[in-house]
């Protein structure tokens, strides 16, 4: 089962209306939430059982939520931009009712007694939960066939794979079954399978959205963020999904502003720094992928901004330091229940958790040093310029994997998780076979603002705006 970019059965521009033009039907009557949640549901009938991003479909409680948003309308009481708008859930992420597996046998099934902070936000907001996504086993054990529920497949080509962890909520926006969906990312989980889905993957500053109630692989890495099939439906999501969490520690008491306000302002004046030396002598680039590197900078470049190179430090350094913090925050929380029942975990699982082994307190402590330097580093780079702009895809996305699972995936996503600076995917082109590429916009911390700017700066520039803005306009 093959496709091709544009006009595949399964992956594909057109789709679903826009947030922007589904929130103005819900409100001048043209539309219901009743219907925008039927016709999610018939997408995901004809798609999922090829896709499989779904670990969870609840019809009918996704049918009344949709009935009562629209009764809250119709009497004047209006939640926002997402009121009335069909959406999903990583399965990592607790909602009041439904059990979080986290794609593991290990987990009980009993319901969650409460909404994870994002998922609360998004209630109030009147978003409308169709169900849960999968995701790699405990967002690190993946892609399997060995976990819970099978892997999601790439849209775009189902004999590969989407990208992890937050694979089934990249699949599910690609194939159109849902505009957007929160993911959560500890080393690259929301923009990797972004890039290799072909839509906008965004991880905010650290603290900017809350992480309670998302199951944690690295505490003090995990950060969560949307997916979404335009950088303006990003945004809207985002201001929905922002937001101070006073009962997680890491969240950050800072207003949120209007992350659409000047989305349309262009980059003339900004100044972009470009790390070449992060991607260019890596092996695992293709030409397909620099080329839409140099793309992109010709683009920003075309609208007006400067664009100058910039160095940071060792690409391998950040991921070294990300590895082993992540690797020994995540035994330190699975450590009693691998002791208890290893055969509890897919075997992928299980030797991933078990190489915090070799980690001592010492390399942690050291690891955590370095994290500081290097995210000085960054900060002081972004001292003369307004953003970056690197790879995140290497190469297209891979194909499923039928042996030994590979040492490494053609991403680089993990130094800003390392250092909490925003960083965006946003699709450029496509590469061998009609698959997506993607390039990486990281800004200033809480800054995501200028990130959305640039990214639809490129949106527009490698095309994927208009076919938005077409599908818009058929829609109304």
């Amino acid at each position: 089962m093959r496709s091709e970019a544009y006009s595949c059965p399964i992956a594909r521009v057109e789709g679903a209306p826009s947030l922007v033009a589904a929130a103005r039907g819900l409100r001048d009557g043209r539309l219901t939430a009743v219907a925008l949640a039927r016709e999610a549901l018939s997408r995901i009938a004809a798609v999922d059982p090829v896709i499989r991003a779904f670990v969870r479909l609840d019809p009918d409680a996704a049918l009344a939520d949709a009935a009562r948003a629209d009764a809250e309308l119709a009497r004047g009481l209006d939640r926002g931009p997402l009121h009335g708008i069909p959406t999903a859930i990583k399965d990592i992420l607790d909602v009041a009712g439904w059990p979080t597996t986290c794609n593991s046998r290990s987990r009980p099934d009993e319901p969650a007694a409460e909404d994870a902070g994002v998922v609360a936000r998004l209630r109030a907001g009147g978003a409308v939960f169709l169900g849960k996504l999968e995701t790699y086993e405990f967002a690190l054990g993946g892609p399997t066939e060995e976990a819970r529920f099978p892997p999601a497949r790439n849209p775009w080509d189902p004999g590969r794979i989407p990208g992890g962890s937050s694979s089934g909520s990249a699949a599910a926006v690609a194939a159109g079954m849902i505009r957007m969906a929160p993911g959560s990312c500890t080393a690259g989980s929301i923009r990797g399978p972004a890039a290799w889905c072909g839509i906008v993957g965004l991880k905010p500053t650290r603290g900017r959205v809350s992480c309670r109630g998302a199951f944690p692989l690295a505490p003090t890495l995990d950060h969560v963020g949307p997916l979404a099939r335009s950088v303006e439906d990003a945004a809207i999501a985002l201001g929905v999904m922002a937001g101070h969490d006073p009962r997680d520690e890491a969240s950050v008491d800072r207003p949120v502003p209007d992350y659409r306000a000047g989305l349309g302002d262009g980059v003339a004046g900004l100044r972009v720094g470009v790390p070449r030396h992060f991607f260019g002598a890596s092996p695992l680039l293709v030409p397909e992928a620099r080329d839409a590197i140099e793309a992109a900078i010709g683009h920003l470049r075309a609208a007006g901004a400067t664009v100058t190179d910039v160095t940071l430090p060792d690409y391998d350094l950040f991921l070294a330091v990300n590895r082993v913090i992540m690797t020994a925050e995540a035994l330190a929380i699975h450590a009693p229940a691998l002791r208890r029942d290893p055969r509890a975990f897919a075997p992928i699982t299980a030797r991933r958790f078990a190489a915090g082994v070799a980690i001592g307190a010492a390399d942690y402590l050291d690891a955590r040093r370095l994290r500081r330097g290097l995210t000085a580093a960054v900060d002081g780079v972004m001292q003369s310029v307004d953003l970056l702009l690197t790879a995140i895809s290497l190469d297209v996305a891979p194909l499923a994997a039928k042996g030994a699972e590979p040492t490494a995936w053609p991403l680089q996503a993990s130094p800003f998780n390392v250092t909490g600076h925003p960083a965006m995917s946003v699709p450029a082109g496509f590469g061998r076979g009609g698959m997506p590429l993607a390039v990486q916009i990281v800004g200033q911390p809480f800054d995501e603002i200028t990130v959305l700017r640039a990214g639809r700066t490129l949106e527009r520039a490698f095309g994927r705006a208009e076919a938005e803005e077409e599908n818009e306009e058929t829609s109304a």
